[in-house]
């Protein structure tokens, strides 16, 4: 499989828009609220900013339980804290593998710049869990959006560095903004106490149970979780960002004629390109073959620094990143049914059509939205006619009537037809 082997480059930045996978409206849920809490109405806006997954960071672990010593999990429920999921309360309930239960163990990243520690992230809503010696007794173990500032834009703090050596899997939950302390099951809320961290009592010990461990991902993989073909995600989810990053200085793939690599802003790059976990997707990684069997390809970094205007090539199908692609048919970015986004599973941005550009160069991949900035809603430019359902389609963009892209010798471009009875060479199969 080929691959874009580009330097790492972190996003670092905050995020405005889009959301992230299982998230549960807040409110109502599903689930039974532990004494004492209650559900926060969402912003999403403000969600988005303030909880974005690092899909630069090394993880040891992804989705695995976290487990006290006599067996039950670590636990998060999105909306009992505050409007933007920060605050949320730590319980400990029996282990149910819920996505509640589910976290990342990260030892490099965005927010993790101190060798010998960990960020300990729920998978669902993102936020690190945080110690805050400064908070009421009893309140002061979190979940928090990971960088320590409430809207996202924070780096590291040592307020969500745990010490772990990188393998082991039963540790002390030790915060190194605080010697001599360890978290602990205080009648079903993580709690602080002190403690000899090198020899803990079995009440502060956890073990991490479950979830792959992996090391650093591919520099050219964007979000880890992908969703299976015709998957509906629930429209009353949450918001919450995935901002990924997809650096550029160096390349493994040979470029297109006429094509060169751009260094990304990693800021601006997490702002304009968002994945939207909210989204209804009729499709997900899928390729989109022409009528002679390639497939478009996108190459993270051939457009500007925010990974916007970027050609849209048609070369041989190999399976790679480059060649995957969401279909949304509602969405964040979507609002108008009868059509899709065709969304890049790597890059995130939509394909896009603009007359106002010079030809040749009117089919290119653009912040979802329409905005560079990554701040628009929707916009026709690129919503493209689709009943839901079909694979073999014409890929005709709603802002320009009689329309359809096509294969100019290898570059994915536009020419008249008649939608609804278009040529073999105006046709194109979705195929998961």
């Amino acid at each position: 499989m080929r691959t874009t082997s580009l330097f790492a480059l972190l996003n670092a930045g905050a995020a405005i828009a889009a959301p992230l996978v299982h998230k549960r409206q807040a409110t109502t849920t599903s689930v039974a609220l532990p004494p004492g809490e209650s559900l926060t109405t969402i912003d999403p806006v403000g969600e988005a900013q303030a909880q974005q997954r690092d899909n630069t960071a090394t993880r040891a672990f992804s989705a695995a339980a976290i487990k006290t010593s006599d067996g039950q999990c670590l636990e998060v429920i999105p909306g009992t804290g505050d409007s933007r999921n920060n605050l949320v309360p730590v319980n400990i309930l029996p282990c149910d593998g819920s996505p509640e239960q589910q976290w990342d163990v990260i030892t490099a990243g965005v927010h993790n710049n101190a060798p010998g520690t960990a960020l300990f992230v729920s998978s669902l809503i993102q936020g690190c869990l945080n110690f805050d010696p400064r908070r009421a007794a009893g309140n002061q173990v979190i979940l928090f959006s990971c960088g320590g500032r409430a809207d996202g834009s924070g780096g590291s703090t040592n307020s969500q560095q745990f010490t772990f050596d990188g393998t082991s899997a039963t540790i002390p939950l030790a915060p190194t903004n605080q010697a001599g302390t360890c978290l602990f099951n205080n009648n079903g809320k993580l709690d602080q106490q002190s403690c000899t961290v090198s020899s803990p009592s079995a009440g502060q010990l956890f073990t991490i149970d479950g979830g792959a461990s992996s090391a650093s991902p591919p520099a050219s993989t964007a979000a880890t979780t992908t969703d299976a073909a015709t998957t509906t995600e629930a429209a009353t989810t949450t918001a919450a960002n995935t901002a990924v990053a997809s650096p550029a200085t160096t390349a493994s793939v040979a470029l297109p004629p006429g094509e060169s690599l751009t260094t990304i802003d990693p800021v601006g790059e997490a702002q304009a390109q968002q994945r939207d976990n909210t989204a209804t997707r009729a499709f997900s990684a899928a390729a989109l073959k022409t009528s002679d069997g390639q497939c478009l390809e996108v190459i993270p970094g051939t457009g500007d620094s925010r990974n916007n205007l970027v050609p849209v090539n048609i070369a041989p199908c190999d399976g790679s990143a480059e060649q995957q692609w969401d279909v949304i048919t509602a969405g964040v970015h979507n609002d108008t049914p009868g059509t899709a986004l065709f969304v890049s599973s790597l890059i995130q941005g939509c394909l896009n059509f603009d007359p106002r550009r010079a030809a040749g160069n009117q089919v290119i991949l653009f912040s979802c939205g329409g905005r560079a900035d990554g701040s628009g809603g929707s916009t026709n430019s690129q919503q493209f006619t689709f009943d839901g359902t079909s694979t073999t389609i014409p890929l005709a963009p709603t802002n320009q009537a009689s329309t359809c892209l096509f294969n100019n010798n290898g570059k994915l471009d536009q020419q008249t037809c008649t939608v609804s009875s278009p040529s073999a060479g105006q046709l194109f199969t979705i195929s998961p």
